[in-house]
């Protein structure tokens, strides 16, 4: 081959490698992949646990269960303890942090509730309505995507800092005022950890996954809405986050917010089963994890640290 041919060939392929690196697979093709099956099997370990409701055995199982994935791959492990007195019943309440890239200046939080709720009020039954629910997708879904993303992390390190929090006592009740337990903690004793923003996931494991817009996330942090959608666009998932604002939802984030640190819902509040017996593993989906994972570890990796 002559000179001339081999230059040309050359910059040919420079060209080509050039593209590649600037097409919107680039950027995914950077991070490690997110397993939505690995998800989905941590999903079910979690309710083979049986309800985690705070006070029970199940309730401990889980939490040594999820200590001792978290520290495989995290740079720290904090267990916040704290007691909270419920309807005159003392409860022993359990906050897991997972800590990446702790000295970073930029700190996402990710977050999701690990408990599940103690009464299925929206049985029909009356009888059972007294009973705890499974909590397949309300509690297990959001956990099990932090715990594949938190493995991610482990291998390819995000240039920001990141905060991997799961709440206990969100779900309790039976009023408003004695959920979000977890959360309230934490913000009002997050200290060093406080983070820069957050996003939480709340059932999102739903086999007809429709995250939309949240009325509390859009007003709190309108540009990392628009950031997590846009990038939802961008790998394709549009369909499963549509363009569009649904339900007001007093959830983990609202705690956060109104400590000053902007936070995000995802969730899949069109869920049939919520608050009943029937929040089961069958009606969950690798494939919602898989989805919401990937947008959530898009949006992380994409991060840069603050210039000094």
């Amino acid at each position: 081959m002559r000179v001339a041919e081999r230059l040309l060939s050359f910059l040919s392929l420079f060209g080509l490698f050039l593209l590649w690196g600037c097409a919107p697979g680039a950027v995914q093709a950077e991070r490690p992949v997110f397993d939505g099956k690995r998800a989905f099997a941590d999903l079910e370990k979690q309710v083979s646990f049986g309800p985690r409701v705070p006070g029970t055995q199940g309730h401990l199982q889980c939490r040594d269960w999820l200590m001792t994935e978290l520290e495989k791959v995290a740079d720290r492990v904090e267990l916040q303890t704290f007691t909270q007195v419920v309807n005159g019943k003392s409860l022993r309440l359990y906050n897991i942090l997972a800590v990446f890239n702790e000295s970073a200046s930029k700190r996402v939080m990710l977050c999701a509730h690990w408990d599940t709720r103690p009464t299925a009020d929206e049985e029909i039954d009356p009888a059972n309505r007294k009973k705890p629910i499974p909590g397949a997708n309300d509690g297990a879904s959001g956990v099990a995507v932090l715990l594949e993303l938190a493995r991610q992390f482990k291998l390819r390190r995000p240039e920001v800092g990141v905060i991997i929090a799961l709440w206990d006592g969100e779900d309790y009740g039976p009023d408003v005022d004695t959920m979000l337990l977890g959360s309230r903690y934490f913000a009002k004793n997050m200290g060093k950890l406080r983070p820069t923003y957050g996003i939480l996931l709340d059932m999102v494991g739903d086999k007809d996954l429709q995250i939309y817009k949240e009325t509390n996330s859009v007003y709190a942090a309108p540009q990392l809405v628009e950031k997590v959608w846009r990038t939802a666009g961008e790998l394709g998932y549009r369909k499963y986050f549509p363009d569009a604002r649904k339900y007001t939802i007093t959830d983990d984030h609202v705690p956060l917010i109104e400590a000053g640190v902007p936070c995000i819902d995802l969730i899949d509040f069109d869920y049939p089963y919520w608050h009943t017996l029937q929040d089961t593993v069958d009606k969950c989906s690798p494939q919602s994890l898989q989805i919401v994972g990937e947008v959530v570890a898009a949006v992380v990796y994409s991060e840069r640290e603050s210039k000094p």
